[in-house]
């Protein structure tokens, strides 16, 4: 009887010690769960190094002859927008969604986009509240000599070139738009700080707005409700895109097209995610 308990025991045992060590095993077995990769440009231009999340499609291999259009994403850190604006172009791509191409996202990580993103201040108040700005002109330059260079030699990329601003970011974005319209086929500009330097750059005359630009550029503006500026009385966030929408549509090429878009619901903090949904579906209209 001892003997029958004695082997019961060590069979018993036998089998928790497995058991904890299939249990060891499939926690051995976790791996992280990874949706792009990070890699770093050191640009000389900005006299820095800039991390870069890039997003490849699940399509994308070395060895074939596809080309994938690109989408510049504004503040693309992690811990800003890469990773919901990833997950917008995962679903628009995925097949029985079919809504926009398979893309490849290039999130752009701050490092101080205070500074990047707007043009000299020349305003008392800008001077004191944001003392280190005006480095627009520099940050464009990086995207056109540096970055978009840098991707097309990388990665297998088609002409197609989109870029993704909000706030500030928006801001840049419209400056691109007005200074090297060219640099990008379309624009997904949000909730544009166009009152910088109190609105000056709704005051400029761009070339895109003549008829002799022929470059086919489409143009999403998208709003929520958020009302005065944070500096100025005399700028009202959503009048302010309705004018820069209402000027794009006063220009004379007909290879500009521009879609204006209230979001009601949405405030500063909000507007992004559904205005790029939005985007995606405007940018990209329903396949018949």
């Amino acid at each position: 009887m001892k003997k029958i308990l004695f082997l019961f025991i060590l069979l018993f045992g036998t089998s928790i010690t497995f058991a904890q060590k299939k249990s060891d095993k499939s926690q051995a077995e976790k791996k992280p769960f990874v949706l792009g990769e990070i890699r770093t440009i050191d640009s000389k231009i900005l006299s820095e190094k800039r991390t870069l999340n890039i997003y490849l499609p699940e399509s994308y291999k070395e060895t074939d002859t596809i080309k994938y259009p690109v989408i510049y994403l504004l503040d693309g850190a992690a811990d800003e927008d890469f990773i919901h604006v990833v997950g917008l172009v995962q679903y628009n791509t995925f097949p029985w969604i079919n809504r926009i191409p398979e893309s490849i996202v290039v999130g752009i990580a701050n490092t101080n986009r205070k500074r990047d993103f707007t043009s000299p201040a020349t305003i008392e108040i800008l001077k004191k509240q944001m003392p280190n700005n005006g480095g627009s002109e520099k940050f464009i330059s990086f995207l056109e000599k540096e970055l978009q260079p840098y991707i097309d030699n990388h990665f297998k990329t088609s002409n197609s070139k989109t870029i993704i601003g909000q706030s500030l970011g928006g801001l840049l974005a419209t400056e691109i738009l007005f200074t090297k319209p060219m640099l990008f086929n379309k624009y997904i500009i949000i909730s544009p700080s166009l009152w910088w330097n109190d609105g000056a750059l709704l005051k400029t005359n761009p070339s895109l707005l003549e008829d002799t630009f022929s470059n086919q550029t489409d143009i999403y503006i998208g709003v929520g409700k958020e009302g005065l500026s944070p500096f100025f009385d005399n700028h009202v966030m959503e009048v302010d895109a309705n004018i820069l929408c209402d000027k794009i549509k006063s220009g004379k090429s007909k290879s500009v097209k521009v879609h204006f878009d209230y979001l009601p619901e949405e405030d500063h903090a909000t507007v992004t995610h559904p205005s790029i949904f939005n985007a995606f579906r405007i940018l990209y209209p329903k396949k018949n």
